[in-house]
């Protein structure tokens, strides 16, 4: 009688066991909390700047911010005119935590600036007057090649400049948000020059190359959080507060706008008020305030940077 397949002998049970018990046991996945040393359960939280170099209100509010320490990390946009102000602090304060906002849109209609490589090289990312373009919406593709080219010259400018950076953003999300073949030349970049790049699970649905383009050596995080125009003056502080009360397990990053509101950013931001003049000072006030630092210890809140993720990075 031939004994089915569904029905094994005793001997073959005894000899899947043991095969069983040799195999190594799967073990949960550690999360990145985890990975940086921290319980599963932690709430992390990078408070980033961006548009360092933008204008020297901007760069005078982010030096304050970084020296009392609780806006944490920032980011260089390299085609500004005040990079050279950014380029001496970073060179003066090695620990800081400061990564490159790499820009290829000029969006002020009177402030404007342009690329670093040679304008007939990065052609589709240039206006009629060689600035960047304001936005992407109304002019052709803009060409990966042209993107890849600028932004090699935007890190090695930084470099030659004395920054050393300890990770890579996008102006705008410019280069998460218009698809594979521009994200794909960030990430390249970051792979290349061995720097982490700001990627959120966030804007996973909607984008959903993200994940497809990412590898087990890429750093992700969690959440992001950032105000937004809907957001009225008067709810600036209930916004922040309100986000830091319900901030999830896992790593953070709020991404802030900060300035003094002064001639100079006036000025350059007078034609409307989103991340303008008094959009800048109210995050500098919130985030400079001993409130702010209360939250944080109330909430059991630690902060992290960028430069703990690049060294997370470094041991993939």
């Amino acid at each position: 009688m031939k004994r089915s397949l569904l029905c094994p002998t005793y001997q073959q049970l005894v000899l899947l066991a043991i095969y069983l018990s040799l195999q190594p046991v799967a073990t949960p996945a550690q999360n990145l909390a985890e990975k940086l040393g921290y319980p599963k359960d932690a709430r992390l939280l990078i408070v980033h700047a961006d548009d360092l170099a933008e204008t020297h209100s901007v760069n005078a509010a982010t030096f304050k911010s970084l020296e009392n320490g609780y806006v944490n990390s920032a980011s260089i946009m390299v085609p500004c005119p005040w990079f050279a102000e950014a380029a001496d602090f970073a060179k003066a304060h090695p620990d800081a935590d400061l990564g490159l906002h790499l820009t290829l849109t000029s969006e002020r209609v009177f402030y404007r600036w342009g690329p670093v490589a040679p304008r007939d090289t990065v052609a589709s990312l240039v206006d009629a007057n060689g600035y960047f373009h304001h936005d992407w919406d109304q002019h052709p593709r803009i060409e990966p090649k042209d993107v890849e080219t600028e932004l090699r010259a935007q890190i090695e400018r930084a470099l030659e400049m004395g920054v050393r950076p300890t990770h890579l953003d996008s102006h705008q999300y410019r280069l998460i948000e218009n698809g594979k073949e521009i994200f794909e030349v960030l990430l390249r970049l970051g792979h290349e020059y061995h720097l982490p790049v700001f990627v959120a699970r966030d804007w996973f649905v909607d984008h959903p190359y993200l994940p497809a383009s990412l590898g087990p050596q890429d750093i992700v995080l969690d959440h992001t959080v950032t105000i937004g125009p809907a957001v009225p003056p008067e709810k600036w502080a209930d916004f922040y507060r309100d986000a830091l009360k319900n901030l999830q397990p896992g790593v953070t990053e709020f991404v802030i706008h900060i300035a003094f509101d002064d001639e100079e950013l006036r000025a350059a931001t007078r034609e409307r008020p989103t991340w303008g003049s008094a959009w800048r000072q109210r995050d500098f006030d919130f985030f400079s305030s001993s409130e702010f630092r209360k939250l944080l210890e109330q909430q059991r809140i630690q902060l992290i940077t960028w430069r703990q993720l690049a060294q997370l990075a470094e041991r993939r």
